[in-house]
């Protein structure tokens, strides 16, 4: 069977355009965007840039019908508007297609982004399910003031295909129920135990005991 591809990926995305007036598929726009961005174009008006540099011979190979893709008011204009989680959830599809056979591990990490604050307003807090072997984002996810990481992570597990998969985090997602979210989807977990966890840290250094391939790390470590 065929793996999706990254243009079915994004074909899937809804249009939330008006059918009458659209210059240019949605699809390309998408297309445009996911090309730029892992060449360092970290804005619309550096991916519009991005797209006219290029010329014709981009715009036709994306779909575009015109020979000059969008300016960065188009695109401003279609991102407002935009599913962004329906975005986010297609190229998650299509990264899962490709890496199906190719990755074991994931990686849940929080970042928040350099320059995503904005005076007063604090910057956008993420939670990402990272694929290290495909140095890509799976999927992610906003953590909201009125949540938090372990929270999140529940939801984000809720979306990640773990079936076979080791999935790995810092002490701050060490919690019964994210493990055993993570065994019910199939998936192993690598957790760690730090020392505000005692009972956890003590159990876990018992039921190593003796194995000559566990060495505990030094308190000052």
């Amino acid at each position: 069977m065929a793996r999706l591809t990254l243009w079915e990926a994004l074909a899937e995305v809804p249009d939330p355009r008006e059918p009458r007036g659209k210059r240019h598929p949605l699809t390309a726009i998408l297309g445009l965007t996911v090309v730029a961005t892992p060449a360092g174009m970290k804005g619309l008006a550096a991916i519009a840039q991005f797209g006219r540099d290029h010329g014709p011979a981009l715009a036709h190979a994306l779909g575009f019908r015109r020979a000059k893709t969008p300016a960065k008011a188009s695109l401003s204009k279609l991102f407002r508007r935009l599913d962004i989680d329906a975005f986010e959830a297609a190229l998650s599809r299509w990264l899962s297609a490709r890496q199906e056979d190719g990755w074991q591990a994931v990686a849940l990490d929080g970042k928040t982004p350099r320059g995503s604050a904005d005076g007063d307003t604090p910057g956008v807090h993420l939670l990402t399910a990272f694929v290290p072997s495909a140095a890509a984002v799976l999927r992610q996810l906003r953590v909201d003031a009125k949540t938090n990481e372990h929270k999140a992570a529940l939801r984000l597990l809720g979306v990640l295909p773990s079936q076979g998969k080791v999935v790995t985090g810092d002490a701050m997602f060490t919690h019964r129920d994210v493990a055993e979210q993570i065994r019910q989807g199939g998936g192993d977990d690598v957790l760690i135990a730090e020392d505000n966890q005692p009972e956890l840290k003590a159990q876990t250094e018992e039921a190593l005991h003796g194995d000559a391939d566990f060495s505990p790390l030094p308190a000052s470590a």
